[in-house]
């Protein structure tokens, strides 16, 4: 079975920049990605606290059907 994907979304917190930016993958990869957007977008400091706040803030993506490319 593979790994649900999550998600987080910007526009769920406020921001000055009323920021539009979703984010989606694996777990890791969206706590990632959304760290080095927090710091680069919103002025942030990386940091485990960061990246904790970030994690608990993950939903799951709901599922939807990929379709294998025949090659």
């Amino acid at each position: 079975m593979t790994e649900t994907r999550k998600y987080i979304d910007c526009r769920e917190f406020p921001s000055e920049s009323n920021c539009s930016l979703k984010i989606s993958g694996t777990e890791n990869e969206v706590v990632t990605a959304a760290a080095m957007h927090a710091v680069a977008a919103h002025g942030h400091a990386d940091s485990k606290a960061l990246r904790e706040e970030l994690r608990s803030a993950l939903k799951d993506e709901p599922q939807t059907l990929v379709m294998e490319k025949s090659v």
